[in-house]
């Protein structure tokens, strides 16, 4: 216990980073998800498609491949095409940068389907109702689509936000110093790795609570007026 109190700055430093990597790629994976579930649904071909290899593709490769080939090729591969065509110089992708794109594409994919799923149990007539009363296409996306598209998308959204959460972990192999990599250090340092993982468990135990409390009141928030089954 000793120990875990003298490192306690490194695992609240390392706490913080893992915040930030998370709540970073959660807004670029809401932002790709809604963005490939309107395109997968637009009727577009080339849209259609391209959402639809996008979220093949991913879901298909290991996490960590796609954090180590974005972290070290996808730098080589923009700084190749940058000298080739002299738009700009050398640009450094450091880990947070590299962690936050790479989860936030990753997870971009799960929630394409998420939100894809949510619209179509939104009843086509309540659109065309809405459409008859005269509003307008940024009205029923506020009015009606929206409300409904986040209390449908919720249980998956859930899911997709704890798992997204502990991915997080991932980033560490690059040297990110994030809660795993500075528990990881100072166990080694003291040689008592165990003591300083249980606690990383229990720290993201904590996140995951708050996290879990946090999505239940969006749920209820959005459940109002809808009678569950018994």
């Amino acid at each position: 216990m000793d120990q875990i109190i003298a490192y306690s700055g490194q695992l609240v430093d390392g706490t913080f980073v893992t915040i930030q990597l998370a709540l970073g790629s959660l807004v670029i994976a809401v932002t790709f998800g809604l963005l490939g579930a309107i395109a997968k649904l637009s009727g577009n071909r080339p849209a259609t498609w391209t959402a639809d290899t996008y979220t093949t593709i991913v879901r298909g490769v290991p996490d960590l491949v796609l954090i180590l080939l974005v972290f070290y090729g996808g730098q080589q591969m923009l700084n190749s095409f940058g000298s080739a065509t002299g738009l700009w110089g050398y640009i450094e992708v450091n880990q947070f940068t590299a962690g936050i794109l790479t989860i936030g594409f990753i997870y971009g994919a799960y929630m394409t389907e998420t939100f894809r799923g949510a619209i179509l149990a939104i009843p086509r007539g309540q659109t065309e109702a809405a459409i008859a009363c005269g509003m307008s296409k940024s009205l029923i996306f506020r009015r009606v689509t929206w409300p409904q598209l986040v209390r449908y998308a919720l249980p998956a959204f859930s899911n997709n936000w704890l798992v997204q959460l502990k991915a997080t972990a991932l980033v560490s192999v690059i040297g990110l110093q994030d809660l795993v990599y500075n528990a990881f250090v100072a166990g080694r340092s003291t040689r008592q790795l165990f003591t300083f993982m249980f606690a990383t468990l229990i720290i993201y135990l904590i996140l995951t609570a708050i996290s879990d409390a946090g999505l239940r009141f969006l749920d209820k928030k959005y459940s109002k007026g809808v009678v569950r089954a018994a």
